[in-house]
């Protein structure tokens, strides 16, 4: 039977519930963006506001954050970084910096004033050292109402990545762990060299009110005796009896935990601390990482359990710990071949060693920097798939999270969100 539906000739029928967009949002961007720089609907942005001196050599840079940040993250865990993009004489640098504390916490160097707590809100904070190009500019060049692109937050140097390495170790050993216990109850050890101290200011407190034991050595080479980090520890100890903390002054001897200030076996045993079930947090120089890694290989523990499984490193800022890209290239040596798919660009490949490396030999372009692990400009999300880290050994979670293309290889196939 002929449709009679009165239809004017050439006109398509609209979805039901479709609203055109008649302005784009793009177009709102480009001129709200114009009318002033902060201004954004797509591109999170960050506006200095604050600079404070935490140690001899450690400065807190407060941000102030726009609506897209807000509307695009919902917060972050303690340990979470940024990537922050910083033109210094008509060059784009892209630099990632672990946030400071926890969203909405009133930062300790503070007053504690309504004022203080009603800008909190709207800000994030990041602490560095003024070593390096990007850094020495933020701390000493950047003015006040400076405006950055910026990131998200995002990393794996979180508590939830606790619950991820003890269930993947699990399955490779063939037992079986209850998350409730993983989360609540696996005490936390956190080394820190230097300015890794930064990660650490909020994933220590969110471990200690999530009820988890924890233990802080941080090695430094000036003294914290009267900084005010030494006065934020004190006060997280006199709150949680749970927490202990040790500041290892490395040029005096009376804060060493054994004879040597290096980090050593000795200095782990000497920690009195259930090795085997603690979750080791670390985050510093590239030497740091390889004595902890080295310490960790000389402790035995029951089962044929290796200590270096509990560990967790934040290491966009360094180099492999122990490991070197020879060294990588031959542990994907004798790998099976996977297919990776990039989902945006509706591509594949087949891989059998690092993602990056196979993908070019394939043919497709894709966002690299140093190739070693270190500048993040790799960093994409994997929406599904289990990688594996050559620098570290992590094996990854078959879940959505962000990984870099240039240190990870596929141990199944893999979808990308490229």
């Amino acid at each position: 039977m002929k449709n009679t539906t009165n239809m004017r000739k050439g006109t398509v029928p609209m979805p039901t519930g479709y609203r055109p967009e008649f302005i784009q949002s793009a177009f709102i961007d480009f001129i709200s963006t114009r009318l002033h720089p902060f201004w954004s609907l797509t591109t999170p942005k960050l506006r200095l506001v604050a600079k404070h001196t935490l140690s001899d050599d450690l400065v807190a840079l407060q941000f102030e954050i726009n609506n897209a940040f807000k509307q695009q993250s919902d917060g972050w865990q303690g340990g979470a970084h940024i990537n922050l993009s910083i033109a210094i004489d008509g060059i784009l640098h892209q630099r990632s910096y672990s946030l400071v504390g926890l969203p909405h916490q009133t930062l300790w160097w503070t007053n504690g004033n309504s004022r203080d707590k009603k800008l909190q809100r709207q800000t994030l904070t990041i602490a560095i050292k003024p070593q390096g190009l990007v850094s020495n500019y933020l701390i000493n060049q950047a003015a006040l109402s400076t405006i950055f692109d910026s990131s998200i937050p995002s990393g794996d140097f979180t508590l939830e990545q606790i619950s991820v390495n003890q269930q993947i170790n699990s399955v490779i050993k063939n037992t079986e762990i209850k998350n409730s216990v993983i989360k609540e109850l696996a005490p936390i050890l956190c080394i820190a060299g230097g300015s890794g101290i930064t990660p650490m200011l909020g994933l220590v407190k969110q471990a200690l009110q999530h009820g988890h034991k924890v233990t802080l050595v941080h090695y430094n080479r000036t003294s914290l005796s009267s900084s005010p980090l030494q006065e934020y520890w004190q006060q997280l100890a006199t709150t949680y009896p749970s927490f202990t903390y040790y500041l290892i002054n490395t040029e005096d001897a009376s804060t060493y935990l054994t004879s040597t200030r290096h980090l050593s076996a000795a200095s782990l045993l000497a920690l009195n601390l259930p090795l085997a079930d603690t979750q080791i947090f670390a985050c510093g120089s590239q030497a740091l990482l390889k004595g902890l890694y080295h310490a960790a290989s000389e402790i035995n523990l029951p089962n044929n359990h290796s200590l270096r499984d509990n560990i967790i490193i934040e290491n966009f800022g360094y180099a492999v710990p122990d490991l070197n890209l020879s060294d990588a290239t031959k542990k994907t040596a004798n790998l099976e071949k996977h297919t990776v798919y990039l989902r945006a660009r509706q591509r594949q490949f087949d891989s059998s060693g690092t993602l990056l490396v196979d993908a070019e030999q394939a043919g497709l372009r894709m966002n690299y920097g140093c190739r070693q692990g270190i500048c993040q400009m790799c960093r994409c999300n994997k929406v599904s798939g289990v990688v594996k880290n050559v620098q570290t050994g992590k094996i990854s979670g078959d879940s959505f999270e962000s990984i870099q293309t240039c240190i990870n290889v596929a141990m199944t196939d893999v979808v990308l969100d490229i």
